[in-house]
């Protein structure tokens, strides 16, 4: 702002700039000017530039409302003693940056300040008492930081505390039971902090008001709850975990209102009266626990259900239509999937699933024809069990599917073509079963990943593929694929540019405590190794035709797909030479050609490629001089063995120039020129065979000669032996 005259009349009150995350200000010294100013939002503005951002604040005598949340802010002002913040009510500079300990001047606030959000911004440190001199605090949040030490018993002074969130920092110790003194509580999260101790009746007797109670840690707590106790409060969200093997606390079942209920990291028995009580929860999530339960008889009647990696047995349950969101990955489920899509009374009303995971588990079977009954399904992960048969023609009826995961079973047989229906289908996962027939070119053109590998199919890479204008995965390998690697892959449009994290690949499901949500996931041979991709996933793209029986030659046009980062065409029979075009894959990070039928030199342009982290161009018959540059010698020999006519760093086989032809000699690995040397010897032997012939002619036809030559032979021997005598006499 340029006229500071017109803002100093302003009277303007309520400036709110919040929200807009492209807005980058690089000075606040405009702001004193607008000195009526009460109510400021300042949230998602980088604000990184402007290091004085305190001071300018503090002159707004009538402020009473701040909010710089994730500002990019870095300074914290430790030192200061006091910021003039006069009138302030409420301060919000959660999500940044501030890496040190909690500033002074805080402590020296109006003692009016009634709420303080600190969440997430690298602060460190003990907890200093000096925080009660903000005695009005009603909601004092510091939840995902770096604080230490005990949790203070002197949190139980104040007065009116509704919300304690001190969750997801390095607290250790007990907790202390003074915070049971706090009555106007609310909410009280200490979960996620290296805790021990007993936690008992004692901790949280005067909570009459209590909603939400997060009470979990990765270390040594016990629950030890008197099982008469009967809590003053109904909770509505309840986070649980406990050490100590136990059933859950008889509390519990009091407890009439929860919408939100999480258990982790604990150990306990799961009956009907257990599942009863689950039954009237919106939001169910159970993780990472030892559960002894059956889940045969079972009907799960929750919006979301989130059961993963529990040690659950027997059959799959039943799902009432309220489920919208249900994953029970990872856990010891048998049996065949039946009861949970084909159960006919389930089936008379309309459900509303969106999200189902079954995946790891034991499952066996076939995948059942009755998914057209589950048409607003969007994510459907079957993986890692031992599934087998076709894949059902029904699935065509998943008309909103976005997610098909099948992987790791034994399915056989063609894919359906009444897949092509799925039009909204972003990834398309069936590696390692028995599928044969040609790649699905019909599938959705809005696909973003493609994984057929380890399979049975044949045929060539249809053309359509090349029409997949949104594919940064696709991974055919390990199948006997053949024909040539079409010249449209150009034409991808997702690849020719390093744009792959503007579509992250996540499932967002509105709910209670803010959404449910899912991170896609692939396994993924990167670098020479699997690797697992989950929230990064977006990040990679990569094209994998490996193990087939791909011919002819590269296309150069491939390597207009500059935004790849992998791309992997080893264990073919492709021949030809490298193309020069290489070089343009800026981004490219793996690069593997090996086992195949690949000739020439090795191009100069891919010493340009700076990212490469991996080549592998083993077993071709590569000629030449590796390209000098840091890049290409950085690899192993592993990258160049088995191409005999390579040489030069890092193989140990060395190259010479030559100065008049210019052409590249071998030096074999003693350091000799073996090429070099060879034709010298064989002119030597050329030499030596012309002049002996010439010497024999002369010899054989001139009687004088002759008569000369054989008297030379004779004196030869003589003087041998007479020499042969003397060195022999000292031995004797």
């Amino acid at each position: 702002m340029h006229n500071h005259r017109g803002v100093n009349s302003s009277t303007l009150r309520h400036l709110d700039l919040s929200r807009n995350s492209n807005l980058a200000i690089n000075s606040l010294q405009w702001l004193p000017y607008i000195s009526s100013l009460e109510y400021l939002n300042l949230r998602h503005i980088d604000l990184s530039k402007e290091t004085n951002w305190l001071q300018l604040v503090t002159m707004l005598p009538s402020l009473s409302f701040l909010n710089m949340r994730a500002c990019q802010l870095k300074d914290l002002s430790w030192s200061l003693q006091y910021a003039n913040f006069t009138a302030l009510q409420a301060l919000d500079l959660s999500c940044n940056e501030f890496n040190s300990e909690l500033p002074k001047w805080l402590f020296n606030l109006s003692s009016g300040i009634y709420d303080l959000d600190l969440r997430l911004s690298s602060l460190k440190g003990h907890l200093p008492k000096a925080l009660l001199n903000l005695r009005e605090l009603e909601n004092l949040v510091l939840d995902d930081n770096n604080f230490d030490g005990p949790i203070p018993d002197w949190l139980g002074d104040f007065k009116h505390l509704e919300t304690l969130s001190l969750g997801a920092n390095n607290f250790s110790g007990s907790i202390p039971t003074n915070l049971g003194n706090l009555s106007s509580l609310i909410t009280l999260d200490v979960a996620s902090n290296p805790l021990t101790g007993v936690v008992s009746e004692r901790n949280l007797a005067k909570l009459s008001k209590l909603k939400e109670l997060e009470l979990y840690s990765y270390s040594t707590l016990i629950i030890d709850f008197d099982s008469h106790w009967i809590p003053p409060f109904q909770l509505e969200v309840l986070v649980l975990g406990f050490s100590n093997p136990n059933n859950l606390p008889a509390w519990l079942y009091t407890q009439r209102s929860i919408e939100s209920l999480t258990i982790m990291g604990s150990s306990f028995e799961a009956g009907d009266k257990f599942w009863n009580l689950v039954s009237r929860v919106d939001e169910v999530q159970l993780r990472d626990n030892l559960i002894d339960g059956n889940m045969s008889n079972v009907l799960l009647n929750s919006t979301f259900i989130d059961l993963a990696s529990n040690g659950l047995k027997g059959c799959l349950p039943q799902l009432s239509p309220n489920v919208v969101f249900v994953s029970l990955v990872n856990n010891s489920l048998s049996g065949d999937m039946s009861p949970l899509l084909c159960d006919h009374k389930m089936l008379n009303g309309k459900n509303n699933l969106l999200f189902l995971d079954i995946s790891m588990n034991n499952l066996s079977g076939g995948l059942t024809n009755c998914w057209k009954n589950w048409k607003s399904l969007v994510v459907v992960r079957l993986g890692s069990n031992n599934l087998s048969g076709k894949i059902p023609p029904s699935m065509g009826f998943l008309s909103n599917l976005t997610s098909l995961h099948l992987d790791e079973n034994k399915l056989h047989g063609d894919i359906p073509p009444s897949l092509q229906h799925c039009h909204s289908l972003l990834v398309f996962n069936v590696r390692n079963n028995q599928l044969s027939g040609n790649i699905p070119y019909w599938i959705s053109h809005s696909v973003m990943t493609l994984q057929l590998r380890s399979n049975h199919f044949t045929g060539k890479i249809p053309p359509q593929i090349c029409q997949f204008s949104s594919l940064i995965i696709l991974d055919i390998a390990n199948n006997t694929i053949s024909g040539h690697i079409p010249n449209c892959l150009s034409n991808i449009k997702s690849l020719l540019f390093n744009n792959a994290s503007l579509s992250k690949l996540s499932f967002y499901f509105p709910s209670y405590d803010g959404y449910f949500y899912s991170d896609e996931y692939l396994e993924l041979v990167i670098k020479g190794q699997v690797l697992v991709y989950e929230n990064n996933l977006h990040f990679m793209t990569l094209i994998d035709m490996s193990s087939n029986n791909l011919s002819g030659t590269i296309p150069p046009q491939i390597f207009s797909l500059i935004g790849l980062s992998s791309l992997n065409l080893s264990h073919n029979k492709l021949a030809g030479k490298i193309p020069n075009e290489i070089g343009n894959m800026k981004n490219l990070e793996s690069l593997d050609f090996s086992l195949n039928q690949l000739g020439g030199q090795i191009p100069q342009s891919l010493s340009s490629l700076s990212f490469l982290g991996y080549l592998n161009l083993s077993f071709n018959n590569l000629t030449g001089k590796i390209p000098s540059g840091t890049q290409l010698q950085g690899f192993t020999t592993l990258s160049y063995m088995g191409n005999h006519d390579l040489c030069g760093p890092p193989l140990t086989k060395m190259c010479i120039q030559d100065d008049n032809h210019k052409d590249t000699k071998l030096v074999d690995e003693d350091g000799n020129q073996s090429i070099f040397l060879a034709w010298f010897y064989i002119g030597i032997e050329s030499g030596f065979t012309t002049g002996f012939l010439g010497v024999c002619c002369a010899i054989f036809l001139n009687r004088k000669l002759r008569h000369a030559y054989f008297k030379f032979l004779y004196d030869l021997r003589d003087r041998l032996y007479v020499m042969v005598i003397i060195n022999m006499n000292p031995f004797r």
